[in-house]
């Protein structure tokens, strides 16, 4: 399944879905924080990621309980590669230095980063 990009509105109800695993309606709204959009706006997008593929239900008479299709993994890994494609031209250099630049990271935390590339470079070997 090729995961597609989700609106704002989408993605806070994904990551709910996410947190919940399964929800009815009016759960998903208790979690949004205020101001509270419209039963029927939140319904509306539920049925927009089911269309989408990313959510599907299991009816209970009239109630519909809704839980994610798509990982919160595939999505985050969809987001970043787009990321890494669209403003770094797949250039995690660019990526790393984009970050130390615009965080101003200090020695501590570009030790840190050091540190985490050499261990990840011990288990590749």
């Amino acid at each position: 399944m090729k995961v597609k990009e989700l609106t704002k509105a989408e993605e806070q109800i994904m990551q709910i879905l996410w947190q919940l695993n399964e929800a009815i309606v009016k759960d998903i709204i208790e979690r949004i924080p205020e101001p509270k959009p419209a039963y029927n706006t939140v319904s509306t997008v539920v049925r927009v990621l089911e269309g989408k593929g990313f959510i599907d239900h299991k009816a209970y008479g009239n109630s519909h309980v809704y839980f994610p299709i798509v990982s919160e993994d595939d999505y985050k890994k969809f987001t970043f590669d787009k990321l890494m494609k669209n403003y770094f031209s797949d250039s995690y250099k660019s990526l790393v230095s984009f970050i130390a630049d615009e965080k101003n990271l200090g020695l501590k935390e570009l030790d840190e980063l050091t540190e985490l590339l050499n261990n990840l470079k011990n288990k590749k070997q």
